[in-house]
């Protein structure tokens, strides 16, 4: 495996672990020792996944996010070295970690790969050690390694993010940086040649031939090993390079960008609110991974729910995802949520997973799509039909005082909910269909049991303006007793 990577087997070693986490915590157990004699510090992107800012909680000699790419050029080039604690023989004995992301994880921007070089060669930062997490970009991109002096001392990936299948991630070792992992406290089975009990003779010796050896604890995922060769084999058959899948999901992402970038209702109000990196170019894959993060807008320029969007792509076929997604600095930086807001929030009840959508005016999170090798261009277009569901082609009348259609995407009805100030009581009718002013407008009323919707802001009934297709969808999903629906009047 590591020659798809270009990497030389002289400088490099692969260590098999469940996924890119398990990887980031291998590296985590291996500064732990240090952390308990206050000699490791932790530098770390803001646009990092959370399983690479977890290892903040290990820096015992201090942490640093940077939240822009030029402070990590500056520190790079001109910071001061990292905060070391002398021992006795006069020399520095800290060791330092700078993490960052290959592709951010929410907005697919690319970030520099020469970073790792670039602190190699700062004579200040000798004892810093990179960790590049690149579980996002070998999805779609070409990891090379190649160039063994620039490369980073640890790479963090999941072989499933490219190939599908096997489940199973992999710890990419400098060689030269191997020794940091050697210093972890725990051992298991497999990665020792010989153990010692006794409470006054404990000892054990770790195995030394191959560093991989001496990290792979317990009985390797072999099935799962065995079944990575299949995986390589059938993909380069199918698609012949990294290359290739790159250029492939970078056009077609290109063109999905362009086309969701220039959606607009009939008043002009943009549809799609895109969150894309700054420098990052749809066009140039460098800068550029094949996701697309969003959120959407009304025509009145109000926010429409991250979770009624997901629900109705389940129904139409689109496999998407939304929510903070699992990187909290980004976040909080394209949606311009303060950490007193988000404090807020919390303390409101927003939890990752729940349907908070919109508090104090603002997306809690977001929507992200993504392609990837097998993408076509049927799926961009099928995806913009879906997105059309969306768009209120005729608002523009409702100033002029013209009859207009319904609008086609889904509304949230709030019930009353006196624990939660803002939410307005509206009367009931028992109701089971409400019919529009023409076919396309169909409304099914569909009490929240019955799509397993739960909405801790307030007790949310939906009223789901459908085409055809979900109109047949819901007719098969009723609730047993029609007395269960109910529908708030206006």
């Amino acid at each position: 495996m590591l020659r798809f990577f270009h990497a030389d087997p002289d400088h490099f070693d692969l260590v098999f672990v469940a996924n890119a986490t398990a990887a980031i915590k291998l590296v985590a157990e291996g500064l732990s020792a240090r952390a308990s004699d206050n000699d490791f510090w932790y530098g770390y992107h803001a646009d990092a996944h959370t399983s690479l800012v977890g290892l903040r909680k290990l820096a015992s000699a201090g942490s640093r996010c940077f939240t822009a790419d030029i402070q990590v050029d500056e520190w790079l080039d001109h910071g001061a070295e990292i905060p070391s604690r002398e021992n006795s023989g006069g020399h520095s004995s800290s060791v330092g970690v700078f993490a960052y992301p290959a592709q951010s994880n929410l907005n697919g921007r690319r970030l520099p790969l020469c970073w790792p070089g670039r602190l190699r060669r700062s004579a200040s930062k000798a004892n810093v050690y990179s960790l590049l997490d690149a579980a996002a970009y070998v999805s779609s991109a070409q990891l090379d390694l190649s160039d063994y002096a620039n490369a980073p001392d640890f790479v963090a990936l999941s072989f499933y993010e490219i190939f599908g299948f096997p489940d199973l991630g992999a710890l990419i070792v400098r060689k030269e940086a191997g020794h940091i992992l050697l210093k972890r406290s725990y051992f298991g089975g497999g990665t020792v040649d010989m153990v010692i009990n006794g409470t006054a003779s404990e000892w054990h010796a770790t195995k030394q031939s191959a560093l991989h050896e001496a990290l792979e604890d317990g009985t390797p995922a072999f099935h799962s090993i065995a079944a990575l060769d299949h995986a390589l084999n059938v993909h380069t058959k199918i698609y012949g390079s990294m290359s290739n899948v790159s250029q492939h999901a970078g056009r077609l992402t290109y063109a999905l960008y362009s086309r969701m970038a220039s959606l607009t209702h009939g008043n002009g109000v943009p549809v799609c609110e895109i969150y894309k990196g700054d420098g990052a170019d749809y066009r140039i894959p460098r800068t550029q991974g094949p996701t697309i993060a969003f959120n959407i807008r009304d025509s009145h320029d109000k926010w429409i729910g991250k979770s009624d969007f997901e629900r109705l792509a389940i129904i139409n076929g689109i496999q998407l995802r939304t929510g903070g997604v699992c990187n909290p600095g980004g976040i909080a930086s394209y949606l311009g949520l303060s950490p007193v807001e988000m404090r807020q929030n919390f303390a409101e009840g927003l939890r990752c997973g729940n349907e908070y959508d919109i508090m104090n005016n603002k997306p809690t999170g977001v929507i992200r799509v993504s392609l990837g090798a097998s993408s076509n261009l049927d799926d961009v277009n099928n995806f913009m039909k879906f997105i059309d569901l969306f768009v209120e082609k005729e608002c523009s009348r409702r100033r002029h005082g013209l009859p207009v259609s319904r609008p086609r995407y889904p509304r949230m009805l709030s019930w009353k909910n006196e624990s939660r100030p803002g939410c307005q009581h509206a009367p009931t009718a028992d109701l089971q269909k409400l019919e529009g002013p023409n076919e396309n407008t169909k409304a099914y009323l569909v009490h929240v049991s019955t799509l397993n919707v739960h909405c801790p802001v307030a007790q949310c009934l939906m009223a789901f303006p459908l085409q055809e297709q979900l109109w047949k969808h819901f007719e098969s999903h009723k609730p047993p007793s029609p007395s269960r629906w109910k529908f708030p009047c206006f």
